[in-house]
Order: C-alpha cells, then sequence, then structure tokens
C-alpha cells in the first residue's frame, strides 16, 4: 500500500506559483529628449541573489481599465541584472518589470506602470494653454489624431494615476477638468491603437497669482512672453520675475518677453504681484532643428587636394623631360 507522500510524488504536477510582493520600477528620465536612452531599474522587497527579471511594455487596453504587457527585445528568458536600457526611444511610453526565482519558479506581481514622456503620435491640446490654473478655471485636454477610440489619463503627484473618467465631463474627444482644489498632474491620452500622447504639466492654485507660461518646450529662436496674472484688480504695482530665484525683471510690466529664447533662459520661473509669489514652472527650450551640413565645403577640398596634385604631377613631367634635354617655349 502506498503511503501518501508516495502518493502525492506520482500525481503532483509542477506548478508555478506567484508570490505577494510588487518589485518597484524606476524610470530615468521621467522626460526625455527624442532618441535618448531610457533607463528601468527594477528592486524588490528581499534583494538577495537568484532574481531574474523581466520588462515589458505597456500597452493601453481600451477595452478595459489596464493595460496589456508585451516583453522587451532580451527578456523571455529574463536578466540577471535588475536594470534594463532602452535605446533611441522617441516617443512617449509605459514600461513595468517583475521578478522570479527558485524551482518551481515563484514570480512576483508585476510592478505599478511607469511612463517617460516625449512627443507622440497622438496629440493632447490642453486649453487655456498653461501650465498654472486657478480653482475657479475650466481646462480642457483634446485628443486629437487618426483613432475613433481613446481615453485621458492623469498621474496626479504623490498618488496612483486615474482616468478621466473618474473625474471628467466629456464631449467627443475632450475632456473637460473642473478641479476646486489644489492639485499637480500630468496629463495624456491614450488611442485605441495603443499609443500615447505626449504628456502636459496642469498645476491648480488656490493663491491669487499665477504665472502663465508655455505647457510645451519653446524652440530656440522662439518669441516667448510669461504673464504674471491676477485673480483680483491690482491697480498699479511693481511685478518681478524671477528665473531660478534670481530677479530678471522689476517694473510694473506684467509680462516677460524673450525676443530669442536660448538654451540659456531654460530654467524656473515664477512672479510676484502686490506681495504675493506665483508657483514656480519649468520653461524648458528644446534645440532649432537644423537641416544637415551642405556638403560643398567637402567638395571644395576635394577640388583643391585634386587640383594640387595634377599640378605636382605635371611638374614632375616637365622636370623628366628636360632631363630628356626637351626644351619648352611658353607664350
Amino acid at each position: 500500500m502506498k503511503s501518501a507522500q508516495q502518493s502525492l510524488t506520482e500525481w503532483s504536477d509542477p506548478i508555478t506559483l506567484t508570490v505577494s510582493n510588487k518589485p518597484v520600477l524606476t524610470v530615468s528620465p521621467s522626460w526625455l529628449s527624442p532618441g535618448a536612452s531610457v533607463i528601468l531599474n527594477c528592486s524588490v522587497k528581499d534583494p538577495s541573489a537568484g532574481w531574474r527579471f523581466y520588462w515589458y511594455k505597456a500597452v493601453p487596453d481600451l477595452s478595459d481599465i489596464s493595460y496589456s504587457y508585451d516583453l522587451l527585445p532580451g527578456s523571455t528568458n529574463g536578466t540577471e541584472q535588475d536594470s534594463y536600457i532602452v535605446d533611441g526611444q522617441t516617443h512617449t511610453a509605459g514600461y513595468v518589470c517583475r521578478a522570479a526565482r527558485g524551482d518551481p519558479v515563484f514570480y512576483t506581481y508585476y510592478s505599478e506602470p511607469k511612463f517617460v514622456w516625449s512627443g507622440g503620435r497622438f496629440v493632447s491640446v490642453l486649453s487655456p494653454d498653461r501650465v498654472q490654473h486657478f480653482t475657479s478655471d475650466s481646462v480642457s485636454l483634446s485628443c486629437e489624431g487618426n483613432s475613433t477610440k481613446w481615453r485621458v489619463k492623469s498621474l496626479p503627484e504623490n498618488s496612483y494615476w486615474s482616468y478621466c473618467s473618474n473625474w471628467r465631463r466629456m464631449t467627443r474627444s475632450t475632456c473637460t477638468i473642473h478641479r476646486y482644489r489644489l492639485s499637480a498632474a500630468v496629463f495624456w491620452c491614450e488611442s485605441g491603437s495603443g499609443e500615447f500622447s505626449n504628456a502636459v504639466n496642469i498645476t491648480i492654485q488656490g493663491i491669487d497669482i499665477i504665472l502663465v507660461s508655455p505647457v510645451r518646450p519653446v524652440t530656440e529662436g522662439d518669441f516667448v512672453t510669461l504673464n504674471c496674472e491676477s485673480r483680483r484688480q491690482i491697480i498699479s504695482s511693481n511685478v518681478f520675475f524671477y528665473r531660478n530665484g534670481e530677479v530678471i525683471q522689476n517694473d510694473t510690466r506684467r509680462e516677460l518677453n524673450i525676443s530669442a529664447v536660448s538654451k540659456s533662459d531654460e530654467g524656473l520661473y515664477k512672479c510676484q504681484l502686490s506681495g504675493t509669489v506665483s508657483t514656480q514652472s519649468w520653461m524648458s527650450v528644446k534645440a532649432l532643428s537644423r537641416p544637415e551640413s551642405s556638403s560643398f565645403p567637402v567638395l571644395l577640398i576635394i577640388g583643391l587636394v585634386c587640383g594640387i596634385i595634377l599640378v605636382i604631377l605635371l611638374l614632375l613631367l616637365c622636370r623628366f623631360r628636360l632631363s630628356k634635354g626637351e626644351t619648352y617655349f611658353f607664350y
């Protein structure tokens, strides 16, 4: 008669178990220039040896409120390293990781999705087009692109991400945001084809002064205007504009004009009016896309080199013939 242990050994199949701990994924940088590399790090609660790490790209699934996960190249069998580099990232993307070890294999849960923000094939358009808003403002985010299905998402500061449908009023492809409390969040669109739009920062202010600054990066050479806007009427008062904590304009004008913005103008801006200081906002400046250098200088150099070689060959030929006793007459 077989013992219970023998029966269990004969009839049990190998199983894959999932442990309850959830790894934490970090992404660097969060906002990147197109074509830059993205570094992913996956940390587990028990960082001892034996873990293998799996890396995924998060794809929006509009039939649900979540994402589907596609394995990244080279991650089918996991990696021993707890970091992964995505080279040449050009668009906004979401990433997820999980870890596994043991025999039978124990898998962790998937990490929370983390995002890297850049341009996107989908476009999110903010109205009014500025970073800071008063609590009484109505702000709209529209999704523009070749898709009939989309959703708006937000990632509130120091909180979990949420869907526009949880707090919004929607008209077709436009999400109208009504916020009557202080908040700061990143907003973006996700399409039914699994793509992300560019992202925008929105800050809701409870103070009487806001800095009106561009949401998206400005391009070198652009004319840029920053405004200091008040919720209440102020007759006359000096307005201070700051960049990285230093006063750069102090007079009665409520606008700061930059005629041809350059990379040196990038930084944190704020304004002060009648003793009240606005919140700081970052103004990003992207390099002007320049056409590829002309081939004319290269052709000129090649021509000069060929000319010099030809002159040297002619001189050598003349010298050779003179040595043979031939005479040349030059007219």
